[in-house]
């Protein structure tokens, strides 16, 4: 199911928010669920459009007296912005760390916060401890959405046409760009355009130039603004070091030359268009992939810096925007919910300073 969304503004059309602009109108996959509050709704759409990295959390169980309802939804961003409602504080922080820990490894996950999670063991399910002092259980089910991977393709020789084919295939919402390029041609790419301004590439996309040195000096140096993913060439050793010197001299950083894949593709001898379409693809996973990891290693840690335990309860708590706090000795302390807050100042002797942040 798709919406339309304003280019504008990029709030849905239909939700008619005042004062907003009204462009012309794009598709974007429909993120509506049942007692989705329209703001989130609006939010998430827009989101979507911009192609940012974001979670939706959705309560799917709960027991009294948890103060969450079955159907509630929250909205949490790739930078830890927390939108909606899904519980109280109690609930908060563990939520807030799963929904980025699921927009950086991609994978959904299904939490159940409980005063025993020890008796919540299930497959699948991610068992924490529930730790307000009026106990209730809630089940959470945690969903990244992630932006459609881009291929660019600049150029429309018969390996790019195979090309276009093998990413459609895999998933990647496919653009061509070449003067010549023939819709016909391509039946499997979401755009074929003559032409394409620098400031309408999408960011961060998989990006192949191969106009046989018609055009390979503009789309490099259009597409080097635009941080992709991957930038590979279809040109030998020697014209592309003409290239190089030709784009050093434009003023495009040494870095982004340096990571150009040129000749694009793995080294597997390809001789035929679908051969050299393979290695390419090939090359474009591999080094997704391994960027990926890195991330998938760091995610938790970088996190955790930002978190600090709650002495009382030893609950994980986001420093950024931690709602109850309290400072004594010249420490700060983080708790999850005001009943720990004043737990914590009716005596804070009883709780060591060592608790009070995450190593």
């Amino acid at each position: 199911m798709l919406i339309r969304v304003c280019s504008g503004c990029l709030y849905p059309t239909s939700i008619g928010l005042a004062g907003q602009s009204c462009g012309v109108t794009m598709a974007v996959p429909s993120l509506h669920r049942a007692g989705m509050r329209p703001d989130l709704f609006a939010l998430a759409s827009g989101l979507a459009a911009r192609e940012e990295r974001f979670a939706l959390v959705t309560v799917v169980r709960r027991e009294p007296p948890s103060s969450a309802r079955v159907g509630d939804v929250a909205v949490v961003t790739e930078t830890g912005e927390y939108y909606g409602w899904v519980g109280g504080g109690c609930t908060r922080s563990t939520v807030l760390r799963e929904a980025r820990r699921a927009i950086a490894d991609g994978e959904p996950r299904l939490l159940s916060l409980s005063p025993a999670p020890g008796d919540e063991q299930r497959p699948g399910l991610v068992a924490l401890p529930m730790t307000c002092a009026s106990g209730g259980t809630v089940e959470i089910y945690v969903e990244p959405v992630l932006p459609v991977a881009r291929l660019v393709l600049f150029g429309s020789s018969p390996a790019v046409r195979v090309l276009a084919r093998i990413g459609h295939a895999m998933g990647y919402r496919v653009d061509v760009v070449d003067a010549d390029a023939d819709k016909a041609a391509f039946p499997d790419a979401e755009r074929v355009l003559q032409s394409i301004a620098p400031d309408a590439l999408p960011r961060g996309a998989h990006v192949l130039v191969a106009t046989m040195g018609e055009r390979d000096l503009e789309a490099i140096e259009a597409v080097a603004g635009r941080a992709p993913a991957y930038l590979g060439v279809i040109a030998s050793p020697k014209r592309f070091a003409q290239l190089r010197d030709a784009l050093l001299a434009r003023g495009v950083p040494r870095t982004v030359l340096e990571s150009i894949a040129a000749p694009a593709g793995l080294d597997i001898g390809a001789r035929t268009p679908e051969e050299i379409a393979l290695s390419i693809m090939a090359q474009i996973v591999e080094r997704r992939r391994r960027a990926a990891e890195p991330a998938l290693r760091t995610s938790a840690p970088a996190i955790a810096s930002r978190e600090a335990i709650d002495p009382v309860c030893g609950m994980s708590v986001t420093v950024a925007g931690a709602c109850h706090t309290a400072e004594v000795n010249g420490i700060k302390y983080y708790f999850c919910c005001s009943g720990c807050r004043t737990q914590f100042l009716s005596e804070p002797a009883r709780y060591p300073a060592a608790k009070a942040h995450r190593s």
